[in-house]
């Protein structure tokens, strides 16, 4: 009888261990959840993509056979792509963001083995599927990070033709106007940017082109004050990222070391100032862009391995 009894409470137990391991297993898994998409119709990495409308676009980057122009356009309610009209040039590591109904394609360079920093902007109608030039950002740069606060785009940091640049500049389209703003404290390259409220957010980035030198650097830019503050680093260092907002929070995916490609997706609360992992992602790439539509991160393109390689990756996150 004792030992029967023994034998159940042993039982009770082991069930109630298991019970309470599988519910701090559940309470310790990264939010968030991924879903893999259609693919991009052409493989590609170090593009711009931003998000106009309820429409991911994906403009230029390198390729199998070099520099593109090519523009695709994705339709996340049916789950497919179009091409659209190119580029006028040619052009990769530039930067992209949506302002009224038109997108704007900011900096980059131009050349396979050589490349030249590009101070060009291009803006894009999807009304007449037509792309016309701007007025010339005061410094060129490729690999910079471009975002829109304010109705302005604003260009931060990048590749010169001397070296890193800590260049902030706005663009006002309304006018066709560039603005000189107070320089990025970090001069850094292969950044990525994003928005909260009005406040923009640098994060990341490395030293002359070499991902051997990552950065761990956050530091937030408010426009109306036209002042730079340091906010609390990266959970790591990385560059060749992009970034995202939603919920209220910076997100921030992929990358790259000499280690290999990261698939982390971290999340950074400018409230709390403080950072949480989230899933990660389910290919990880560097080169990529990212793009926020009602609740939700496309991540696409990008390179699977460190230095030059091509995806067609189209990923989606969403915290349901």
């Amino acid at each position: 009888m004792r030992s029967g009894l023994l034998r159940v409470m042993f039982w009770i137990g082991a069930g109630l261990a298991c019970t309470l391991l599988l519910s701090s297993f559940s309470l310790e898994a990264p939010k968030g959840e991924w879903r893999i998409l259609t693919p991009m119709p052409h493989k590609r990495s170090e593009v711009a993509a931003a998000a106009l409308g309820d429409r991911v676009y994906v403009a230029g980057g390198l390729s199998w056979f070099g520099v593109t122009s090519r523009v695709e356009r994705y339709d996340p309610s049916r789950d497919r792509w179009e091409e659209v009209a190119p580029l006028p040039i040619p052009l990769h590591h530039a930067g992209m963001g949506a302002v009224g109904k038109k997108l704007y394609v900011v900096g980059g360079f131009t050349g396979l083995f050589s490349w030249t920093p590009l101070q060009t902007v291009f803006s894009y109608d999807p009304s007449t599927n037509l792309w016309t030039q701007g007025a010339l950002m005061p410094t060129p740069r490729g690999a910079l990070g471009v975002a829109v606060s304010g109705g302005k785009l604003f260009a931060v940091g990048g590749l010169g033709k001397s070296g890193n640049t800590g260049a902030n500049e706005a663009y006002d389209p309304a006018v066709d106007r560039w603005e000189v703003r107070a320089v990025m404290p970090t001069a850094r390259d292969h950044l990525s940017v994003a928005v909260i409220g009005k406040t923009l957010f640098a994060l990341g980035g490395r030293l002359r082109s070499n991902y051997a030198t990552n950065l761990s650097v956050n530091e937030a830019y408010d426009p109306d004050e036209n002042r730079w503050s340091l906010s609390s680093p990266l959970p790591m260092p990385r560059s060749g990222t992009a970034s995202a907002a939603l919920n209220e929070r910076v997100l921030i995916f992929g990358g790259e070391s000499p280690e290999g490609t990261f698939r982390d997706t971290d999340a950074f609360d400018p409230k709390s100032s403080t950072w949480e992992n989230l899933a990660p992602m389910p290919t990880g790439r560097h080169g990529l862009g990212a793009a926020e539509i009602d609740g939700k991160i496309y991540v696409v393109s990008g390179s699977p391995v460190p230095g030059g390689s091509f995806s067609d990756a189209n990923e989606v996150f969403s915290f349901k």
